[in-house]
């Protein structure tokens, strides 16, 4: 496997791996070995970031307010030791995501997604098979002991691959595989459009996909995808207009986007109901009514960065209980910021976002020069992370932890600092400008 072979790319993708499937750690060797291997990781990209002489400062000016507003939160937390925690865990991903923007180019990260995902899809699928063909019995987590009864939700495997259930997979959660499953679908079609990998593999892992995304049926995800077809669609025929025609198309777009919305909430309910999910958005509307509640309670800077919600700490400990289950996020990456960070937050993540979407586009729609500069359909690539991303975060709250985290970073800095276009081997010069 080449990629082995260039070291840079697989550290890259068992960093993706963690990311986008840390239970798998974690249900196998305990929290504790999971520590040990994000330790690891940590250690290897300070020791690239050294070798080739990273200048951490170099970002843009939208994230280091808000990676620093995050920081600065700890002096009004309402709980000083969770955002401690908090912020040991978004430092650390956020670190990782920099060292890989400046020394990561989009076609390593494209075949270190590939590899990562490839691990995760087949994986899932042989695990699913054997549980449900030789256990044929649910799967608990290793180092637990529940006692029953317990929440259904608290399997790691429900044996439920024969009989038309959705499917866990290692990640042990049925929308954390469909969204690994649908970056699988982009990754392996742009590697068939590139020619990087041989054709029986590409369809393969492409059929794969598209298999676990149907055996998850994660609406969320599918909505994501059908975002991304789209985005797709108007950046291939961007490309074919002029500067006034892509003004012109922008703004149909938004018009179109923000009509698409406003049916979706007037039609809510037959659209639940034709996707198999209850019209209060399988519990979403009682956990948004919830952190709303508590944002109104400290509006401006909120209660303090933690990241996922530490369940050991008020207001968390009971917030939102549902058939059992404890529930750790908001489901809304938007109001997770607003209720951690208050107004302040919202509008300095909101900035992030829109730079970053309007860099990332420009460049995807433009073609770059030099020689240095990607195909275009590896440029692709990023708008279409970053739809999914975006798209995802109206629903769950994964952009702001783990592999969405490190994805937002990436693409944030890597569209500034690089503009997605240098080679990986080199390191642009400190005194290159920083803007946001």
């Amino acid at each position: 496997m080449t990629w082995l072979r260039e070291r840079r790319v697989a550290l890259a993708a068992f960093t993706f791996f963690t990311l986008l499937a840390g239970d798998a750690w974690r249900n196998t060797i305990s929290w504790y070995g999971w520590g040990l291997i994000a330790l690891v990781i940590i250690v290897l990209w300070g020791i690239v970031a050294f070798r080739l002489g990273v200048d951490l400062r170099r970002i843009p000016i939208a994230l280091g307010a808000l990676l620093g507003l995050m920081a600065a939160s700890i002096v009004w937390s309402y709980y000083p030791g969770a955002t401690a925690v908090g912020l040991l865990t978004t430092g650390a991903t956020a670190y990782i995501a920099i060292v890989m923007a400046h020394t990561v180019s989009l076609a390593q990260l494209l075949r270190s997604l590939g590899v990562a995902l490839r691990f995760i899809i087949g994986l899932s699928l042989a695990f699913e098979l054997f549980v449900a063909a030789v256990l044929q019995r649910p799967v608990l987590p290793f180092w637990v002991s529940w006692e029953e009864p317990f929440p259904k939700a608290f399997y790691w495997s429900r044996a439920l691959l024969f009989e038309g259930g959705r499917i866990q997979g290692i990640p042990g959660n049925a929308n954390l595989l469909a969204f690994a499953a649908l970056l699988g679908v982009i990754v392996f079609s742009i590697q068939l459009a590139e020619r990087r990998v041989g054709a029986a593999a590409g369809w393969g892992w492409l059929a794969a996909s598209l298999a676990t995304l149907a055996l998850t049926r994660s609406s969320t995800v599918l909505v994501a995808g059908a975002a991304a077809l789209v985005a797709f669609g108007v950046i291939v025929l961007a490309r074919r207009l002029s500067a006034r025609g892509k003004l012109v198309l922008s703004g149909v777009t938004a018009v179109a986007a923000a009509g698409v919305v406003a049916l979706a909430l007037t039609f809510r309910e037959p659209l639940l109901a034709l996707v198999g999910r209850s019209d209060d958005l399988t519990g979403r509307l009682d956990i948004w009514a919830a952190v709303i509640g508590l944002a109104e309670q400290r509006p401006v800077l909120g209660w303090g960065w933690v990241s996922y919600w530490a369940p050991w700490v008020e207001p968390f400990d009971d917030l939102v209980v549902i058939n059992g289950v404890t529930y750790l996020q908001a489901h809304n990456a938007w109001l997770d910021v607003l209720m951690q960070l208050g107004w302040v937050g919202l509008i300095v993540f909101t900035i992030l976002i829109v730079t970053t979407g309007a860099r990332v586009l420009s460049w995807s729609v433009d073609a770059p020069l030099g020689d240095a500069a990607p195909t275009a359909a590896l440029r692709l690539l990023p708008a279409l992370l970053l739809t999914v991303l975006l798209v995802h975060s109206l629903a769950e709250s994964r952009l702001l932890i783990e592999a969405g985290l490190a994805l937002l970073v990436y693409l944030a800095v890597a569209s500034r600092v690089r503009g997605l276009t240098i080679a990986a081997s080199r390191v642009l010069p400190t005194s290159a400008p920083v803007t946001p």
